[in-house]
C-alpha cells in the first residue's frame, strides 16, 4: 500500500540538468529526502526536507547545484539537480519518514528513514 516512486533519471550530459520525483502514496511523510549509490559505493545523503520545507538539509558535493522541495498537496518531493558532473552518476533513491516527532528537523542518515523507492538511474558523460 505505502509507496514511493522515483521518476526522471536519464542521462545527461555534464553541465546538464534534470528533475527527479518522488511520488508518495499511502500515508503522510513528515520528512523526505533523497540519497545515491554510485557502484561500489555505500549509500549517500544527497539532501532532506522537513514537513514545512523551512528546514532543508543537502550534502557539501551537491550544494549550490541541487535543489530540494516538497509539494504537500500533492505528498511529492522533488530533486531538482543542476551543473551535474560525472561523479554525481549513481542510482538516486526517495526516502521517507512517517514518524509524526520533530517535524522541523531533517533526516540526514539512511536508518532514520523507514521507506524507500525502488531508485532511479542517473548518468552524467563527460
Amino acid at each position: 500500500q505505502v509507496q514511493l516512486v522515483e521518476s526522471g533519471g536519464g542521462l545527461v550530459q555534464a553541465g546538464g540538468s534534470l528533475r527527479l520525483s518522488c511520488a508518495a502514496s499511502g500515508r503522510t511523510f513528515y520528512r523526505m529526502g533523497w540519497f545515491r549509490q554510485a557502484p561500489g559505493k555505500d549509500r549517500e545523503f544527497v539532501a532532506g526536507i522537513s514537513w514545512s520545507g523551512r528546514s532543508i538539509q543537502s550534502a557539501d558535493s551537491v550544494k549550490g547545484r541541487f535543489t530540494i522541495s516538497r509539494d504537500n498537496a500533492k505528498n511529492t518531493v522533488y530533486l531538482q539537480m543542476d551543473s551535474l558532473k560525472p561523479e554525481d552518476t549513481a542510482v538516486y533513491f526517495c526516502a521517507a519518514s512517517s514518524s509524526p516527532a520533530s517535524t522541523s528537523v531533517v533526516f540526514t542518515t539512511p536508518l532514520q528513514y523507514n521507506y524507500w523507492g525502488q531508485g532511479t538511474q542517473v548518468t552524467v558523460s563527460s
